[in-house]
C-alpha cells in the first residue's frame, strides 16, 4: 500500500508539523520572556559608556574595538560616537540608522525599544572623557539584560526542547488514543467472537471517521457477519438434516428388523429391496442437503463460462425422457431465438433437473410438460410448466423454503428441497425465480438469469 494515500499517514503528518511550528513560535516567545522577565543582571548603560570611553582613551581605536568584541561576546553591539560618526564601525538594523541621528542630536540619554515585536533594545548614552571631549555610547541588545549569545542559545534550545516534550506528549497521547481506541474494540469483538458470542461487532469507532483503522473495523464487521451467516446456515442445516433423516433410518431400521426375522428368503429379499429404496433416498436427499449447504454459504468455487442455455435445456429432456416414458408425458420446448449465459452449467443442469423432476412428478399420467426459453430484455427466462393440481395460493411464498412441502405434494417422493436448491442457483448467478398457479390448471415456474454478452460475460 502507498504510505502517500494513506489518511493515517498524512493524519500524523499534520500533527506532527503542527507541533514543530508551536515548538518553534512559542519557543522564541517564551524564552525571550524568561530572558527579560528571570535575568537579574541589567545593563547599566552609564556604566558601559564610561567603561568604553576609558577603553578609548587608553588604546584609541584600537582599544574601543577590542573592546567592542568583549561587548558582543556578551550579547551587545556598541561602539562610541563623537561629533556624529562612530570610532569604531557597528552594523545596526536600517531603521536604527536612519533615526540614530536624531537620537545623537537630542544630546541626552536614550533607552528605547523601536521594535515592540522584535526584541531590540537601542540605547544612546553621553559620556564626557577626560580630555574634554563629548562622546556618545551607542549600543544595541536583544534584550535588557547582560547574557551571553551561547547561553541564550541554551536557554532557547531547553525551552524548545521542554515544549517539544511537552506537545508530543500530548499530541502522542491523542493520537495514540484515537488508534488505541478501534484497536481495543476490535480486540473485544474478536475475544467476543472466540468466546462463541458471534453476533459480535466493532460497529466502526471513531464517529465518522474513514482512515484505515474505520476501513478495517468495517472489513471485520463485514467478516464477523459472513461466519455468524455461515455457522447459522450449517446449523440450522444440520438440524433440518437430523430432523429429515429420522423418519427414513426409523424405516430402515425396521424393514431390517423384518428382513431378519423372515423366514422365507422370497420375504427377506423384498425387505432387502426395500431397504435398498431407503438407502437410495438417503443418500439424495443427503446429496441434495450437500448442495444446498454449498449453494447457500457461497461455497460452490462456481467458474463461469459461457453457456447454450436452450441446448442445455435439451440435454436435460432427453435424461428425463426415460422417467417421463415411464407416465406417458409428453416433453414439450418452445425456444425462439438463441440466448446464452454466464455461469456454471454444472449448476444450471442441477436446477433444471430439479424443475424437470418436479414437473414430471405432479403432471397426470399423458400430460404435458412445457418447457420455454426466450430472451427478454437482456435476461433469458427458462419456463417450466405441468399440468398438475397446482399449489394454494397462500404456499406460494413458501415453496422455495427448504424442506417445504405443501399441502397437495402430502404423498409425492420428495424432500422439499429441488425448488430451493433452483432458488440458490438462481442467486449465484444474478437472477430470481418465481413460481404461479398456470391458467387452465398446473404450476409453472420462471426463472430469469442475466444474458452474456458476446465475450461471455454477464
Amino acid at each position: 500500500m502507498n504510505p502517500f494515500k494513506s489518511s493515517l499517514y498524512w493524519r500524523l503528518l499534520v500533527w506532527f508539523c503542527v507541533v514543530n511550528l508551536l515548538v518553534l513560535v512559542l519557543g522564541g516567545f517564551l524564552t525571550r520572556r524568561f530572558i527579560e522577565y528571570t535575568t537579574a543582571v541589567e545593563i547599566d548603560w552609564s556604566a558601559l559608556a564610561q567603561s568604553a570611553d576609558a577603553a578609548y582613551e587608553q588604546g584609541g581605536v584600537a582599544g574601543l574595538g577590542d573592546w567592542s568584541i568583549r561587548q558582543r561576546h556578551d550579547g551587545v553591539q556598541a561602539t562610541l560616537y563623537q561629533d556624529g560618526q562612530p570610532l569604531h564601525p557597528i552594523r545596526l538594523p536600517p531603521s536604527i540608522m536612519q533615526s540614530l541621528p536624531a537620537m545623537l542630536a537630542a544630546d541626552r540619554d536614550v533607552v528605547l525599544r523601536p521594535w515592540r515585536g522584535g526584541g531590540v533594545y537601542v540605547a544612546v548614552q553621553p559620556v564626557t572623557g577626560a580630555d574634554g571631549h563629548l562622546r556618545q555610547l551607542v549600543a544595541v541588545s536583544r534584550s535588557h539584560t547582560r547574557l551571553r549569545p551561547q547561553t541564550r542559545e541554551k536557554i532557547l534550545l531547553g525551552v524548545q526542547l521542554l515544549l517539544s516534550l511537552l506537545f508530543i506528549g500530548l499530541v502522542g497521547w491523542r493520537v495514540a488514543r484515537s488508534v488505541a481506541k478501534p484497536v481495543q474494540a476490535l480486540r473485544d469483538a474478536t475475544r467476543r467472537m472466540t468466546a462463541g458470542e458471534l453476533s459480535a461487532r466493532v460497529n466502526h469507532p471513531g464517529g465518522g471517521r474513514r482512515d484505515e483503522l474505520a476501513q478495517l473495523a468495517g472489513d471485520f464487521d463485514a467478516m464477523a457477519e459472513r461466519i455468524e451467516a455461515l455457522v447459522t446456515h450449517d446449523r440450522r442445516v444440520l438440524q433440518d438434516l437430523s430432523h429429515e433423516l429420522r423418519s427414513p433410518l426409523a424405516r430402515l431400521h425396521l424393514i431390517l428388523d423384518l428382513a431378519q426375522r423372515s423366514d422365507a428368503p422370497t420375504e427377506a429379499g423384498r425387505y432387502f429391496l426395500q431397504a435398498e429404496h431407503e438407502i437410495v433416498r438417503l443418500d439424495r436427499m443427503a446429496g441434495e442437503m450437500l448442495a444446498l449447504s454449498r449453494l447457500e454459504g457461497g461455497l460452490p468455487g462456481m467458474e463461469r463460462e459461457w453457456v447454450d442455455l436452450p441446448e442445455l435445456v435439451r440435454e436435460c429432456i432427453h435424461r428425463a425422457e426415460l422417467e417421463a416414458d415411464a407416465r406417458h408425458l409428453r416433453l414439450r420446448l418452445a425456444t425462439d431465438a438463441p440466448a446464452a449465459v454466464s455461469g456454471s452449467a454444472m449448476l444450471l443442469e442441477r436446477a433444471l433437473d430439479n424443475l424437470l423432476a418436479n414437473a414430471i412428478k405432479f403432471s397426470p399420467e399423458g400430460g404435458d410438460v412445457e418447457l420455454g426459453v426466450h430472451p427478454q430484455a437482456g435476461h433469458v427466462v427458462l419456463s417450466v410448466r405441468d399440468h398438475g393440481p397446482g399449489v394454494p395460493d397462500d404456499e406460494l411464498a413458501s415453496l422455495f423454503r427448504p424442506f417445504f412441502r405443501g399441502s397437495n405434494a402430502a404423498r409425492a417422493d420428495g424432500h422439499g428441497l429441488g425448488l430451493a436448491i433452483v432458488q440458490r442457483v438462481a442467486k449465484v448467478h444474478g437472477g430470481h425465480v418465481m413460481a404461479a398457479n398456470a391458467a387452465g390448471g398446473g404450476l409453472e415456474v420462471r426463472l430469469e438469469l442475466p444474458m452474456a454478452s458476446a465475450d461471455g460475460e454477464a
